[in-house]
């Protein structure tokens, strides 16, 4: 991977870990599909679900998506992670 993708994607992780909605929802995109990441379901569930509720509608929609694709257990694993960016802010 070039090194400027990883400066970009760094950048973005770092200011979705901020609270950045917009960044949310890509973290959330990158981890859904492992660009530039290792594919994560349960990390990208988490970012969509931040971005959601943030506002950003497609977040829902994607978040909703790759639900299909996850287990009870991870979609619980996924939503405790996110209950806990919360409370660690």
């Amino acid at each position: 991977m070039a090194k400027l993708e990883v400066k970009y994607i760094e950048k973005h992780l770092k200011s979705a870990d901020a609270g950045v909605a917009d960044d949310q929802f890509r973290a959330g995109l990158l981890y859904s599909t492992g660009e530039g990441v290792p594919q994560d379901l349960v990390t990208a569930h988490k970012w969509f679900n931040l971005a959601a509720m943030n506002g950003i509608e497609e977040a829902r929609e994607n978040r909703a998506e790759i639900s299909l694709d996850m287990s009870a257990q991870e979609i619980a694993k996924a939503q405790k992670l996110a209950r806990e960016w919360i409370m660690g802010r």
